[in-house]
């Protein structure tokens, strides 16, 4: 399995916006979506702000690959799940990086029930 490098971590942590693509069954992408990101350690997240009925994370889910551009850094990636620990982090790391848009945004995104629409981005080789 690959990892991301210390400047991959850094754009795309830094980045305020990711954009994401998930795969068709017959390989192609579906089209970008734009999504906020965050880092927690070496690890990169994304969750669905309108819970599991949105269409990208259906598609995201379903497929379990894709592809993220963000800070200058396009990459192929594995949809995977967060750790059951991983949740205060990423709560606090939307926190940091998003609450000068208010909490009617970004508190469609951290909590208890954004926990079970957390997608961890796993760098492919």
């Amino acid at each position: 399995m690959a990892a991301w490098t210390d400047e991959e971590l850094d754009r795309v942590g830094d980045a305020d916006e990711l954009q994401l693509a998930s795969r068709r069954a017959d390989g192609t992408l579906r089209p970008y979506v734009t999504m906020w990101v965050v880092r927690t350690g070496h690890q990169m997240y994304v969750r669905s702000a309108y819970g599991p009925a949105n269409p990208w994370y259906r598609r995201a889910r379903a497929s379990g690959t894709g592809r993220i551009r963000a800070g200058g850094v396009e990459r192929d990636v594995t949809f995977a799940d967060a750790s059951a620990g991983a949740h205060t982090g990423i709560d606090a790391a939307y926190h940091a990086k998003y609450d000068r848009y208010g909490p009617a945004y970004v508190g469609a995104v951290v909590g208890a029930e954004a926990a079970p629409v957390t997608i961890r981005l796993v760098p492919e080789s």
